[in-house]
């Protein structure tokens, strides 16, 4: 069985992607801020959850570490977790571009340097391995100046994934995917109807993307299918 971590897998896109794994017979394991759904997404999955503010180092660095020592080691790690905060720059504070940089990329550092010490600590170095990172287009060509630190995080995330690419080499693959407009309940919700369908008219198939169809990505990546990847 492969062994797996998701962070933010308690709702929307994390959630498939616990779904997906679960149903594929691996050992999952999520961390989420919410406890309720983190709760419910657990039972419905029968996954391990464990709530963790990523944000915080000691949480997140105690959460990998007990898994780490609970199963020995982990195959694959997913870093979904995600905020955002839609606000102009005169009104975003340093404190709240901290924040979502603490969120959005500090995590991918923390989950992979974990990984990369206790992989080198094996006398017996697991021959397979994935990291899956979930960006956004907002990192690519689609640019809001209302988000500029989410954008700015996911751009910085593709980056990471880069260098990451060659740190683990050539054992452990390390993707990045950068999904456009998912429509999940917290992507859609505060959003006026004529925005959302100003966005659903540049999505070349005339609809938004559903959180299943990001998880089936992911389950491509870390399959022997996309070794090569």
């Amino acid at each position: 069985k492969r062994r797996v971590f998701v962070t933010g897998g308690a709702e929307g896109i994390g959630k498939a992607i616990v779904e997906a794994f679960s149903q594929a017979d691996c050992l999952v394991a999520f961390c989420d801020t919410n406890d309720a759904s983190g709760q419910q997404t657990a039972k419905e999955t029968g996954s391990i959850f464990h709530k963790v503010d990523v944000s915080n180092k000691e949480s997140l660095e105690n959460c990998v570490l007990q898994i780490l020592k609970e199963w020995g080691d982990l195959d694959i790690i997913i870093n979904n977790v995600g905020i955002s905060n839609f606000s102009p720059i005169t009104e975003t504070s340093i404190e709240d571009f901290d924040k979502i940089l603490s969120v959005n990329l500090r995590p991918v550092f923390i989950t992979s340097r974990l990984l990369a010490i206790h992989r080198k600590a094996l006398s017996f170095p697991n021959p397979y391995g994935r990291i899956i990172n979930i960006s956004s287009t907002n990192g690519i060509n689609t640019y809001y100046p209302m988000c500029i630190d989410y954008d700015a995080s996911k751009a910085a995330l593709i980056s990471l994934t880069h260098n990451l690419a060659f740190e683990f080499a050539p054992y452990v693959n390390v993707n990045c995917i950068a999904p456009g407009f998912i429509g999940t309940e917290n992507e859609l919700d505060g959003y006026d109807e004529e925005f959302l369908k100003e966005e659903v008219e540049k999505i070349m198939v005339n609809r938004y993307g559903d959180p299943k169809e990001v998880a089936y990505l992911v389950k491509f990546l870390i399959s022997d299918e996309a070794d090569f990847y």
